[in-house]
C-alpha cells in the first residue's frame, strides 16, 4: 500500500495477528485525520491483540506483523512509549492512588514542568468534561461515565498521534454510552485524530459513520 499526500494519516499495511500459527486476522487500511475505522468480530477473535500490536503493547503470545505508518513515518518495531498511541479501554483503568487531577498529570508530557501550568492544563482539561472542580476528589467517588470522562482528557493531554478505542464503552448503560461515546469522537475528531475502533455493538458502527470491517468469527480462546 502507497500511503497518499495526506502524511498525517494512519497507514495499515498488511497487519496481521497470528496465534500458534494461525491467522487470526489481516487488515490493511488508511485511516485520514478525524475519520474512524471500526473493526468489528466476535470476543476471542483477535481485534484486541490487533489494537495492542498497533499501539506497541505486543503480546508475546501472537505474533504480528505488517507495516505501520503515521505522519509519513514508519512506526513498526518502534517503541511503545515513542509510537504516541492513545488508548482507551472497557476500563477506565485510573491509578487509584492518585486524585482524579494526578491522573490528568500523569498524562502531561514532562517537557511541561512548571507546576503552575500543569496544574492548570488539567483543570482546564476537567471544566471542559464538565468536571471543573473534581481535581482533587478520589477516582473510586466517580460513576462509570464521569471515570470515562477523566480517562479520555487524560489520553488527549498525552497529545496522541492516534487513538485506538478497544469497546471503551461496553460497561456503560445505554444513555451514558451513547454520552461517553459522542464525546469521544467529538473530541478525537476536532483534535483530528485518526482513530480505529473495536467493537461488536452495531450502535457505536453507526455512530462512528466510517469504514468497517469485519473479521471472522474463529475464536483465539
Amino acid at each position: 500500500m502507497k500511503p497518499d499526500s495526506k502524511m498525517d494519516s494512519l497507514y495499515l499495511d498488511e497487519n496481521s495477528i497470528r496465534l500458534a500459527g494461525r491467522t487470526l486476522l489481516c487488515l490493511s487500511a488508511t485511516v485520514r485525520p478525524g475519520d474512524i475505522l471500526t473493526v468489528m468480530g466476535l470476543s476471542g477473535s483477535g481485534k484486541s491483540a490487533m489494537l495492542a500490536d498497533l499501539g506497541g503493547f505486543h503480546d508475546p503470545v501472537f505474533t504480528g506483523s505488517g507495516r505501520i505508518v503515521i505522519d509519513g513515518r514508519d512506526i513498526t518495531g518502534v517503541a511503545a512509549e515513542k509510537r504516541q498511541a492513545g488508548m482507551l479501554l472497557q476500563d477506565p483503568l485510573l491509578f487509584p492512588h492518585l486524585s482524579v487531577g494526578g491522573n490528568l498529570l500523569f498524562g502531561l508530557a514532562a517537557s511541561i514542568r512548571k507546576r503552575d501550568q500543569r496544574r492548570r492544563m488539567a483543570e482546564q482539561a476537567l471544566a471542559d468534561v464538565e468536571l471543573g472542580g473534581f481535581f482533587d476528589r478520589d477516582p473510586a467517588t466517580l460513576s462509570g461515565g464521569r471515570k470515562a470522562r477523566v480517562a479520555l482528557q487524560r489520553v488527549m493531554l498525552s497529545a496522541p498521534r492516534y487513538l485506538l478505542l478497544d469497546e471503551p464503552f461496553s460497561k456503560l448503560d445505554t444513555t451514558l454510552r451513547e454520552q461517553t461515546r459522542a464525546l469521544i469522537f467529538s473530541r478525537a475528531k476536532s483534535a483530528g485524530l485518526p482513530i480505529i475502533l473495536v467493537t461488536h455493538d452495531g450502535t457505536d458502527v453507526e455512530a462512528a459513520e466510517g469504514q468497517v470491517v469485519t473479521i471472522g468469527e474463529e475464536t483465539d480462546r
